[in-house]
């Protein structure tokens, strides 16, 4: 057979178009360098210029292949106009819709950022501000993660529970919330409850749990020791909420109404109700916590106590721009509360009239 020839293929590589400078682009528009920059930037002096200027700034920007000069703008302000942010993962559910928050209004600010998440090791919670602080970020936003020391830039905290210097906490109304949920169940006839805690390194498993005995205390609901279970692993998975209701539901003691420490830990109880013969929400009523996306697609729709997250996410960054951009000796806000809501759906429903595991 005859030996085959291989063949080189050669790519030609175009040369890379030319970009044209600031004052180029402002005379080919006929406009004055500085709106052009403001525009360019996205200034919040932009929002002075009409949007179809702007439009047309910003076509002829990509036409003319203008690239704004990043660096030469932080050396001459000597700033980085970047931001760290810490989160424990990035998943479905609670961090990943705070992170849209906070992406939101950094972009719509044009500053950088970077994440970093710990996977709740504990090294990495400590080492982590230092090597972004090292990036020479100018804030930091950590999201359900405990900061005890402080650092050397604003930071602000998403769950944040710990009273520390230079520290904003961005909370919550725990209290609100289990009012919301419990009371919703009382009017349904309920009153044996079972809960579900939240892991022990979450930042709020122990105001909320704190808050969910005040409330059925003031409600005269009897928590009783075989029918509160706690989430264990690091995972965000509904498997976590699976396993322990099939705890509760092996324990033998009745109830008629499950309060979730979070969604994703409902959707799995739901689940192992379901496979126990268990009607959602005839036998059981379920309440989740924190309205993430998929909790309406459920089948029913999950009721739960809605926490504003992509809310908190902006409130977040845009609090952590005011901070830098506020002179050093001016106070900060050492707490911000946000409160909560109750998106009822088809996941509760009146207390099953006779006892279920009879």
């Amino acid at each position: 057979m005859p030996r085959s020839k291989s063949t080189l293929i050669t790519t030609v590589r175009q040369p890379a178009r030319d970009s044209v400078s600031l004052k180029a682009l402002a005379e080919h528009l006929g406009l004055s360098k500085t709106a052009v920059s403001v525009v360019i930037n996205r200034s919040p002096r932009a929002k002075s210029i009409p949007q179809r200027t702007q439009e047309l700034i910003r076509t002829a920007a990509r036409e003319l292949n203008y690239r704004p000069n990043h660096l030469a703008r932080y050396l001459r302000q000597q700033r980085s106009f970047t931001i760290g942010v810490v989160v424990p993962e990035i998943s479905e559910g609670y961090t990943a819709l705070v992170l849209s928050g906070i992406e939101d209004h950094l972009l719509k600010e044009t500053y950088f950022y970077f994440v970093v998440s710990h996977r709740h090791r504990n090294e990495l919670i400590q080492e982590y501000p230092l090597l972004l602080q090292q990036r020479a970020i100018e804030g930091l936003i950590v999201v359900d993660t405990a900061i005890s020391e402080e650092v050397r830039v604003p930071l602000v905290a998403v769950s944040g529970h710990r009273d520390v210097p230079g520290v904003t906490n961005i909370v919550l109304n725990h209290t609100r919330g289990a009012t919301l949920a419990m009371e919703h169940l009382v009017k349904f006839g309920h009153r044996k409850m079972a809960f579900i805690k939240g892991q022990e390194f979450s930042s709020d498993t122990v105001v909320r749990w704190d808050s969910v005995r005040k409330v059925a205390a003031e409600l005269g609901i009897a928590i009783k020791e075989r029918l509160v279970v706690q989430l264990e692993g690091e995972s965000s998975s509904p498997e976590l909420g699976y396993q322990v209701t099939k705890k509760l539901l092996a324990s033998g003691e009745p109830f008629t109404a499950l309060f979730a420490f979070n969604d994703i830990s409902a959707i799995g109880a739901i689940q192992a109700l379901r496979e126990a013969g268990r009607r959602i929400p005839e036998d059981v009523s379920v309440v989740g916590f924190d309205d993430i996306q998929s909790a309406a697609f459920q089948n029913p729709g999950l009721t739960t106590v809605k926490q504003p997250l992509r809310q908190m996410g902006a409130l977040a960054a845009e609090t952590i721009l005011k901070r830098i951009n506020a002179s050093v000796k001016q106070p900060y806000p050492k707490e911000i509360i946000v409160e909560p809501e109750l998106i009822v759906r088809g996941s509760t429903g009146p207390a099953s009239q006779g006892d279920p595991d009879k």
